[in-house]
C-alpha cells in the first residue's frame, strides 16, 4: 500500500510550489516508509526532474526544493511488494522510455507486459511491476484502452515527455484516488485528506471529488481537458489486502515539521 499524490498549476497560479509538495508529501507519509521520492517539470524542461531515496517521507521533507515555475508534480511513498528498494531503479518515481510514473497497487502480469519492449529494465536488477503501466503508456502514446492489459490494482499518474504541460492520471481498481480542481491548478491524491491539507497549508480552495475505478484525467495548465475511460480487470482480488497505514507516526511527524516550514 503506496501513497501518491501531485499537482498540475496553472501557469499564472501563485501558490508556493514548494510548499504544496511538502503538503502532499507529509500527507501521504503514513502510506509507506520503504522509500519516497518526488518528480517535476517546469516549463522549459522536457524531462522531469527526479528526486527519490531510501527512507521514510521524514527524512526527506525539508529538504524538497521544487522551482517557482514548475507546474507539474509528482510525489510517493513506497511500501513495496515486488523490486526491492535497495535498487533505486525500483524506487518511484519509475521511469519507462520518456515516460516518468507513480503507482500505488500491484501489477501482477507486469513480466509478460514487458517482455517485447527492450527498452524495458534498463537498469540492473530492475524489477518493480509498476514499469509495466509506464510501459503500455509510453508505447500507446498514452491511449486509455491500453490500460486494459494490466493485471492487478492501480491508482497512478505519469508524465510523458512529449506532452508539454501534461500530466495523466488514472485509477483502475482496488486502490484509492481524489482529484480537487480550483482556480489554482488541480490536485491529486490517494486520500482526500491529504487535499484538505493542501488547502489548509496553501490557502486554496479546491473541489474534492473521488475518481471512479476505470477512469483517466487528463491535467493541462491547471485543468481537466479530456476524462477518459477504460475497462479494469475486475476480477482481480488481493490475497492479502494491505492495510492503508504502512508507517505508523510518519504523518504525524511531518505535519509537525510542516508547520515549522509553513511559519518560516
Amino acid at each position: 500500500m503506496c501513497g501518491i499524490s501531485g499537482y498540475n498549476l496553472h501557469p499564472r497560479s501563485t501558490v508556493e510550489r514548494t510548499l504544496a509538495a511538502q503538503a502532499l508529501l507529509a500527507a501521504i507519509a503514513e502510506r509507506g516508509a520503504d522509500a519516497v521520492g518526488y518528480a517535476y517539470r517546469a516549463p522549459d524542461e522536457t524531462y522531469p526532474t527526479v528526486v527519490k531515496q531510501r527512507t521514510p517521507a521524514s527524512l526527506l521533507l525539508e529538504r524538497v526544493s521544487v522551482p517557482a515555475d514548475a507546474n507539474q508534480l509528482l510525489v510517493h511513498v513506497r511500501d513495496y511488494t515486488k523490486g526491492h528498494p535497495s535498487i533505486a531503479a525500483n524506487n518511484h518515481p519509475v521511469r519507462h522510455g520518456p515516460v516518468v510514473g507513480i503507482h500505488n497497487g500491484i501489477i501482477v502480469n507486469d513480466d509478460e507486459l514487458l517482455a517485447p519492449h527492450s527498452c524495458a529494465r534498463v537498469e540492473p536488477k530492475m524489477t518493480v511491476d509498476s514499469e509495466a503501466i509506464f510501459a503500455l503508456a509510453a508505447h500507446s502514446r498514452n491511449d486509455p484502452r491500453a490500460l486494459e492489459h494490466l493485471r492487478g490494482a492501480m491508482a497512478t499518474a505519469w508524465i510523458d515527455a512529449r506532452e508539454r504541460g501534461v500530466v495523466f492520471v488514472a485509477r483502475g481498481m482496488g486502490r484509492p484516488l481524489w482529484l480537487g480542481e480550483g482556480r489554482d491548478g488541480v490536485f491529486f491524491a490517494s486520500t482526500k485528506l491529504a487535499l484538505e491539507i493542501v488547502e489548509h497549508y496553501c490557502d486554496v480552495r479546491v473541489r474534492i471529488r473521488e475518481v471512479h475505478e476505470g477512469s483517466v484525467f487528463v491535467l493541462r495548465d491547471g485543468a481537466v481537458i479530456r476524462r477518459e475511460r477504460f475497462r479494469p480487470d475486475l476480477e482481480y482480488v488481493e490475497d492479502e489486502p494491505l492495510p492503508a497505514v504502512r508507517a505508523p507516526g510518519e504523518r504525524e511527524y511531518c505535519l509537525t515539521r510542516l508547520d515549522a516550514l509553513a511559519a518560516a
